[in-house]
């Protein structure tokens, strides 16, 4: 991610996350901490950003930030391969277990973390607003696959 993509996934943020969409300036205090405890990737395709997905990394503990998936670019894997890209990337950095919150109502979202072998580990009532529960997952990573030097 990029100052110049700021304010297209802003666009996208309000169209994904109409509860809760980061702001633009969410955003550029994100970038303000790339590289040292975050890393952002943006996909984009012939219209633009199409994707994007942010990880704070800590290790050994990891957030995934966002991960949005805009809907005309849903159903065709981009969020698998931006979830993969945010794995390999935590692994890089040292990080055995990644964390996150997901929308309770959003089924494919959930099903994406099951199937990339995320645990569901509780809920967080109210988190996105009232009546609007966050499932929080962890993915463990085997120490085995994490860099030596994280």
């Amino acid at each position: 991610m990029r100052w110049w993509d700021v304010e297209q996934l802003a666009v996208v943020e309000r169209e994904l996350f109409p509860h809760d969409p980061w702001s633009a300036e969410q955003l550029w205090s994100e970038l303000a901490h790339v590289p040292e405890t975050r890393w952002y990737a943006v996909h984009e395709d012939s219209d633009g950003v199409d994707g994007y997905v942010g990880l704070m990394a800590l290790p050994p503990e990891g957030d995934v930030q966002t991960i949005a998936v805009a809907p005309r670019a849903q159903g065709r894997g981009l969020g698998r391969e931006l979830l993969d890209a945010l794995v390999d990337e935590a692994r890089a950095r040292g990080c055995t277990q990644l964390f996150l919150e997901v929308l309770h109502t959003n089924d494919a979202a959930v099903r994406l973390y099951e199937r990339a072998g995320f645990e569901s580990q509780g809920r967080r009532r109210d988190y996105y607003g009232p009546g609007l529960d966050a499932v929080v997952m962890r993915l463990r990573i085997p120490s085995s696959e994490v860099a030596a030097d994280g």
